[in-house]
């Protein structure tokens, strides 16, 4: 089917989602990026974001209904993994059994109208949009980045200087499993000797 990237783009995207979630501590929550600025959202505010705003897209953008209240009972850092886990493997397994004809029909994108499959690429590039602040408030917090795309300055630097992609876990599955028992990521490198930017 045409639209087969799309689904498989959100596929990858809910792995990357919570395997950054999976880089944070519980205490590390409320850890906002200025502590007197609460414009910027805490650490738990970014992923109450991601399960409501996600959430709300779907269901009203594109009629993918989980039936459930988006959050966790308990606002835990587990729990919102497991959360987020659950319901996007569902909205996966809606979106798969939807035809070419659904994704080019037309819905309204909050005061406009765009075909699905727009709608769908943009709520990708939304959720990518937040990854990314989360993983400069990891930087914040000193923490090691595992791969997300591809490699990273903790797998060996650069990728022109061959360094490799490390995920901290298998797949979604181990991730839960593994953080539910304190967590056993695979281990990191570093950088190396070599300038982690293109431009030393």
């Amino acid at each position: 089917m045409r639209y087969d990237f799309l689904v498989e783009t959100y596929e990858t995207e809910r792995v990357k989602v919570v395997s950054v979630w999976s880089e944070f501590r519980d205490e590390d929550l409320a850890f906002r990026p200025n502590a007197k600025d609460s414009r910027g959202r805490s650490v738990r505010e970014q992923m109450i974001h991601q399960c409501v705003s996600e959430d709300l897209w779907l269901r009203t953008m594109l009629g993918i209904d989980i039936g459930e209240p988006p959050l966790p009972a308990e606002e835990t850092r587990l729990e919102f993994m497991k959360r987020y886990t659950e319901h996007s493997g569902r909205r996966s397994g809606q979106l798969r059994a939807k035809d070419e004809a659904w994704w080019e029909g037309e819905t309204t994108f909050f005061d406009v109208k765009r075909s699905r499959a727009w709608v769908m690429m943009r709520r990708i590039a939304h959720t990518a949009h937040h990854r990314g602040q989360q993983m400069a408030m990891l930087r914040m917090l000193g923490h090691d980045l595992h791969s997300n795309y591809g490699p990273t300055a903790d797998t060996g630097g650069l990728m022109q200087n061959h360094a490799p992609t490390i995920y901290a876990y298998a797949n979604l599955e181990t991730l839960l499993e593994s953080e539910a028992g304190g967590g056993h990521k695979k281990p990191l490198p570093g950088a190396g000797s070599k300038a982690v930017t293109e431009r030393p």
